[in-house]
């Protein structure tokens, strides 16, 4: 059995196929939706969705939510007196939808299709997908989350034709895409988010305005009072109120937030009792609505498209319930966003259609995501070498050359990185190798192949071949299996065992003396889809020429005048060929700029 789930920072969702139409499961509360939460009870016993969360307030330091936050990260989590990784508490959210999918169907399932943003980093990628393992599932797919929307929209609208915007605002992360979908296909022009922005946010902008208004009433800073355990059962109980007030003003104009016996000054009880407007519920969260406007036209730039090429808008996750939200998104897409689109249910369900389709329950409907990032590594003087680009069509393959930047140079430092910035070190790093038994040569004459294989889930193989000997080594980004030993997986496990049967970075350098190496030439193994109308020799093309030109603003100074002089030539012949979109004259320039440049840095 095979199911789809929406593992969410606040919320969870498990769903399946049931009569040829995707269905959600029911937990043990009879409810479709499971709270991301899991906590310790007083007597040690874990509990896992609504039982945490209500147990949240009287014992916060057994109560762990929002885990999502910090995937793919190396921070712990204290809980129950043990640390652990993010990814073993997300396993226990998913053995407990295991568990709820197993009651459904009365036996095993072991596969699933989870869904994750679509701005999440490789790192988070593979850390869900572990979390995935660690619960007993056989993650068949990582399918990104606006994708999983549209394709739970698409399953009802097979015959229809039209380019859709995703606009998900979830509880701790923010992804918008732009799709078009023909006929039951569906390519994913571009993605663009914010893994930090969210539902959360808007809750903590209200209950630091509760702090504040009981510190001016009461003259206390709940903040900063001694008893720990207080404190954080304080700050428990206001930022439920902060929640349920956010709620609530999404279809009320103005609400009560009435907590009694908050504090006690000796004998004293200290009550807060606000009413909190929309009006100034909106106010105080205007940058965060406001702050999806960038990801937003990134989106539109990356996919060559403008607001009049959008046929419909999806919503998609709880945040898009309050009217500032959807106001938000009316005025800037100058449309209503479809109605029918259930924005907290919509990615199981696709998730579900993903996984139907996977074992034949459903037509096969071709989904064609892109990388959200861009992947390269690090070359000389702290330059950013780009391999894969963002919003490259995925899965696919590219393969670049390099060439040593020392007299016979038999080792190269690897670094593997993802960003935009031409500086390696603004980049954010993803792992590192050393390639040995490189031929032994006059610098610049010995060739390393460096090969990015990304796969249908985002998770990428990376692969560096020196072309005369052979030698060759790889490494699959999975920080985080690296980061958690067997022990502690042991541990998880064991945890996971629990669910099933409870009631309810250093800076960029040199690395074992290896030389890092020196861009050649591109060598696409497949061809990259257009991005934003132009081919990807036109893209690729003009960040070398922003490459060039940030080299001559810092070091041309410093280059002979006739090395200088060919550069600039280049850089002029190459804007032409550009604008001439002459793929010819662009490769060859392109190899020729690269060549030059490549001697510069030498030189320098």
């Amino acid at each position: 059995m095979i199911v789809g789930i929406d593992l969410g920072t606040t919320t969870s969702l498990v769903a399946t196929i049931k009569d040829g139409k995707p269905a959600l499961i029911l937990n043990e509360r009879g409810k479709t939706i499971t709270p991301s939460v899991v906590g310790f009870s007083e007597t040690g016993e874990l509990l896992v969705g609504e039982a945490a969360k209500n147990q949240a307030v009287a014992h916060p330091d057994r109560t762990i939510s929002s885990i999502k936050r910090i995937m793919g990260t190396n921070q712990r989590v204290t809980l129950g007196g043990k640390e652990y990784t993010p990814q073993e508490i997300s396993a226990l959210i998913l053995a407990k939808l295991k568990r709820d999918a197993e009651t459904y169907f009365g036996q095993p399932v072991a596969e699933a299709v989870v869904t994750v943003p679509a701005y999440f980093t490789d790192a988070q990628r593979q850390a869900t997908k572990d979390a995935g393992e660690i619960a007993g599932f056989t993650v068949e797919r990582i399918i990104n989350e606006p994708t999983a929307a549209a394709l739970a929209y698409g399953f009802q609208h097979q015959e229809e034709s039209k380019t859709i915007l995703v606009y998900d605002f979830g509880g701790g992360t923010f992804d918008v895409s732009i799709i078009k979908m023909v006929e039951g296909a569906f390519k994913v022009l571009s993605s663009s988010g914010n893994n930090r922005l969210g539902g959360d946010d808007f809750d903590q902008a209200v209950t630091d305005h509760l702090f504040a208004e009981f510190k001016e009433k009461e003259g206390i800073d709940l903040l900063n009072i001694e008893d720990e355990k207080m404190r954080l059962s304080i700050g428990q109980r206001i930022m439920e109120a902060a929640e349920k007030a956010k709620i609530d003003l999404s279809t009320l104009l103005e609400t009560n937030i009435n907590i009694p016996f908050l504090y006690s000054e000796g004998e004293e009880p200290k009550h807060l009792d606000v009413v909190l407007t929309r009006a100034e519920f909106e106010s105080m969260t205007e940058s965060l609505v406001e702050a999806t406007r960038e990801p937003l036209e990134k989106a539109f730039e990356a996919s060559g498209l403008d607001k009049d090429g959008i046929d419909s808008v999806i919503l998609v996750g709880g945040t898009t319930r309050m009217p500032s939200v959807k106001r938000f998104v009316t005025e800037i897409l100058d449309r209503e966003p479809l109605a029918e689109v259930h924005p907290e249910e919509c990615v199981a369900i696709g998730a579900a259609v993903q996984a139907g389709v996977k074992i034949g329950q459903l037509d096969d409907l071709v989904v064609v995501d892109v990388a959200p990032y861009t992947l390269g590594i690090e070359v000389v003087n702290d330059r950013f070498s780009p391999i894969i680009y963002a919003n490259t069509a995925i899965p696919c393959s590219q393969k670049r050359r390099y060439v040593t930047v020392s007299d016979y140079q038999t080792e190269a430092n690897i670094h593997v990185l993802q960003g935009n910035h031409k500086l390696a070190s603004r980049n954010t790093s993803l792992g590192e190798f050393v390639l040995t038994g490189i031929t032994p040569k006059p610098r610049g004459e010995a060739i390393v192949e460096v090969i990015f294989d990304y796969d249908v889930n985002g998770i990428v193989n990376v692969t560096a071949r020196d072309r005369d000997s052979g030698a060759k080594k790889n490494i699959i980004i999975k920080q985080s299996k690296e980061r958690m030993g067997i022990t502690e997986k042991d541990e998880a496990r064991e945890m996971v065992g629990q669910v099933q049967f409870a009631p309810s970075s250093d800076a960029p350098g040199l690395s074992g003396g290896a030389a890092p190496l020196v861009g050649d030439e591109s060598l696409p193994v497949t061809a990259s889809k257009d991005q934003a109308g132009k081919s990807s020799a036109q893209i690729e093309a003009e960040f070398y020429l922003n490459d060039a030109r940030d080299f001559l603003a810092d070091k041309g100074d410093g280059l002979p005048d006739q090395m200088r002089s060919q550069i600039e030539d280049t850089v002029k012949q190459l804007e032409q060929a550009i604008e001439d979109n002459n793929e010819t004259k662009i490769d060859k320039l392109s190899d020729t700029l690269l060549m030059q440049l490549s001697d510069a840095d030498i030189a320098t």
